[in-house]
């Protein structure tokens, strides 16, 4: 997977392949879709994350033409396409429930889309055997889809949209039926496809840690407006807002106070007790006396070492220890804050600070996310 491979991000001069333009879609009076311009270049991975009912899905059906917007544009390779037919789009599609034809072998399923094109039977072999063998499904061309794994299945739908040679790729949550440990192995297969064929892709999930881990960019969506378009790293350390900033990623999102300048250091105060202190950085140009909340990822928790002590480090009582194998999560109530979640590597911490015990925290604000008072 592309952990922050800058050189598999598409550059910003590649051609646009999809051009979205002002795009929304009402239901009723239930606004889906609202207002959403989004430029997609060719070769890009691209990921629609947001909560269920945000409007992503609805968003990847407008661009392969099974909703018709209310209002704005979509171009393909610069063509308008908004009212043309789903199966002239050009556009390969994967859907959640894979949507394979059970009376049909793996061969007839992929070679659907082929033979609605009127390929010579020739062509169609061709291609059909060139993508099994990129799908790894040697061995399988005859079997039913029955007889196929969660895994095959989805091995085989992409097969069938690829095959195509479509402009665009694009994938509604494909990966949500699977169980953990196939679902991990698929993004990793997604990745090698998308590198070895260069198709334009965009994705469609609920799922933060996949979004990070494939995309080039990633468009967070909310209530059918667009929250940030930006790459993983910078999404993850300068969200746009407090919805992203609590959505992507695990984070400790403090109650707002006011922003107080002391001496080149920004003070934060909680009740009589807690106080939090870091340099100013050029970023942060809140007004004195203007409400923020500060965004603390868990990873930027530790606990204080025996004897420190200072305006960043907070005293609570432990309230619950959720062990996973190969780290802890520990959350303390601290007076004033509410609940601090701190990770830890291994199983120590639940022995050492057993629930109901007393524990100090140490902060790195440095690397805090301050954003205005929501």
């Amino acid at each position: 997977m592309n952990e922050i491979n800058m050189s598999a991000i598409v550059s910003a001069q590649a051609p646009k392949a999809v051009e979205i333009v002002g795009l929304s879609k009402v239901f009723g009076s239930v606004v889906g879709v609202a207002n959403v311009s989004l430029d997609i270049r060719k070769g890009e991975f691209i990921t629609l994350l947001g909560p269920s009912g945000c409007g992503k899905s609805t968003l990847l059906s407008m661009i392969a033409g099974f909703v018709t917007p209310s209002e704005g544009a979509i171009l393909v390779d610069g063509e308008d396409v908004t009212t043309v037919e789903p199966h002239r789009r050009d556009v390969g599609m994967v859907f959640q429930s894979y949507a394979l034809f059970p009376h049909m072998n793996v061969f007839e399923n992929i070679a659907f889309g082929l033979k609605m094109r009127k390929q010579s039977a020739e062509r169609i072999g061709q291609e059909v055997r060139r993508v099994i063998a990129m799908m790894k499904l040697e061995g399988f061309e005859h079997r039913r889809v029955r007889q196929l794994s969660g895994g095959q299945q989805q091995r085989v739908a992409l097969a069938r949209a690829i095959v195509i040679r479509p402009k665009v790729l694009l994938l509604d949550e494909p990966l949500s039926a699977l169980d953990k440990n196939l679902r991990t192995q698929m993004q990793v297969e997604l990745s090698e496809l998308h590198r070895a064929t260069g198709l334009t892709t965009i994705f469609v999930t609920h799922d933060q840690g996949e979004a990070l881990s494939l995309s080039d960019r990633i468009v967070v969506m909310n209530r059918g407006e667009v929250q940030q378009v930006a790459r993983p790293i910078d999404l993850y350390r300068t969200p746009a807002n407090g919805f992203v900033a609590s959505f992507v990623g695990e984070i400790n999102a403090l109650p707002a106070t006011d922003f107080k300048v002391d001496g080149g250091e920004i003070a934060l105060a909680f009740g009589d007790e807690v106080r939090l202190t870091t340099p100013l950085r050029p970023e942060w140009s809140f007004t004195p006396g203007e409400s923020v909340r500060a965004f603390i990822r868990p990873e930027h928790v530790r606990r204080a070492l025996p004897g420190e002590d200072g305006p960043n480090v907070l005293h609570g009582r432990v309230a619950t220890h959720i062990y996973q194998g190969a780290h802890t999560i520990t959350r303390t109530e601290v007076a004033s804050v509410g609940l601090i979640e701190m990770r830890t590597t291994g199983s120590d911490i639940v022995a050492k600070h057993p629930v109901g015990s007393m524990m100090a925290l140490a902060i790195d604000l440095d690397e805090a996310i301050l954003l205005g008072g929501e």
